[in-house]
């Protein structure tokens, strides 16, 4: 059965992480990965066997081929992207001792964030039948609203995944609190993980902030709880699934590997193309265990390198 298509709508950026090896005159080396929450989830996407369409404003800097180069290799359609005059995001990683991520940005006027009107409603919004987007190029200003009335022009055809990914640094957590019940009404999936969670909701259980969303619209929220595993919820049933056992390098794009692995075994399903309406508890499940391998296998390789499908099955 051929899968049906999913548009990923975002920003690309390059992840810098510290480099072991060091000049005669102390300077610090960085290795520089092709990243962003958006593009490593149509990466992961178009790897497993999903057709996938990415639209980005890509620039002509070196990063800018860099991410071009990745994306087509990975077999990721780019003929929805711009060509753009700004410069990429750079963003600089600094891993923990648990591998997991900080980050300092170099944003300021980059070009994910220029979105205009005109460059979104040149793009035929009922092909896919899936429309993926969030982290900053659904926030950040200019291009967010942009971005926005996108989402809300495809929802009227195709099923609507949001991932808020916070970035804190980039963009104050009460930007994201102010649309969120926006997303909700858009959406019919909101996948995030449990650091989303802190900033969207401080002090709210995940149980809490699933019905809370839940009475906002959407109906499908799924929150990944790094190693205690992944919570799924469905109009208010819920269940948890642990993680899968994995030798962790590092998490990067993990959690975007999750979204794609969630998106992929739903439209393998044939799920995908309206509101979710053929969706129960134990399909979600499924969807979200296969999900959980997919994100184990992108924590066991360095940088946001998701897994092809020849190492999975389902």
């Amino acid at each position: 059965m051929s899968r049906p298509p999913i548009t990923v709508l975002g920003e690309c950026v390059a992840d810098a992480f510290t480099d072991s090896r060091r000049g005669t005159h102390g300077e610090l080396a960085l290795r520089v990965h092709p990243g962003g929450g958006p593009a490593n989830t149509a990466v992961a996407l178009a790897r497993l066997g999903t057709p996938t369409r990415f639209l980005g404003r890509l620039s002509g800097d070196v990063f800018g081929r860099l991410f071009r180069a990745h994306l087509a290799e990975s077999g990721v359609g780019l003929d929805g992207c711009v060509a753009a005059a700004e410069p990429s995001t750079l963003a600089v990683a600094d891993l923990d001792e648990q591998g997991r991520a900080g980050y300092s940005f170099h944003a300021e006027g980059a070009a994910d964030w220029q979105w205009t009107a005109a460059e979104l409603e040149a793009e035929p919004a009922g092909g896919p039948a899936c429309v993926h987007s969030g982290s900053l190029a659904l926030v950040r200003a200019p291009g967010g609203s942009a971005v926005e009335e996108f989402l809300a022009r495809s929802a009227e055809r195709a099923t609507v995944s949001i991932d808020p990914n916070v970035r804190p640094l980039l963009v104050p957590p009460a930007a994201y609190q102010e649309r969120l019940a926006r997303w909700c009404e858009l959406a019919d999936l909101l996948r995030l993980s449990d650091d989303d969670l802190g900033h969207l909701l401080p002090g709210a259980t995940p149980e809490q902030a699933c019905d809370r969303w839940h009475s906002a619209g959407v109906r499908l929220v799924v929150i990944t709880l790094g190693a205690a595993g992944a919570l799924v919820s469905l109009d208010g049933e819920r269940v948890t699934l642990p993680a899968e056992p994995v030798t962790v390098v590092d998490t990067v794009g993990a959690g975007d590997a999750f979204t794609a692995g969630l998106l992929h075994h739903l439209g393998g399903q044939g799920l995908l193309g309206g509101r979710l309406d053929g969706l129960d508890l134990d399909r979600a499940t499924e969807a979200a265990r296969f999900a959980t391998r997919v994100a184990a296998l992108t924590c066991s390789v360095p940088g946001a390198n998701p897994p092809r499908a020849n190492l999975l099955t389902g």
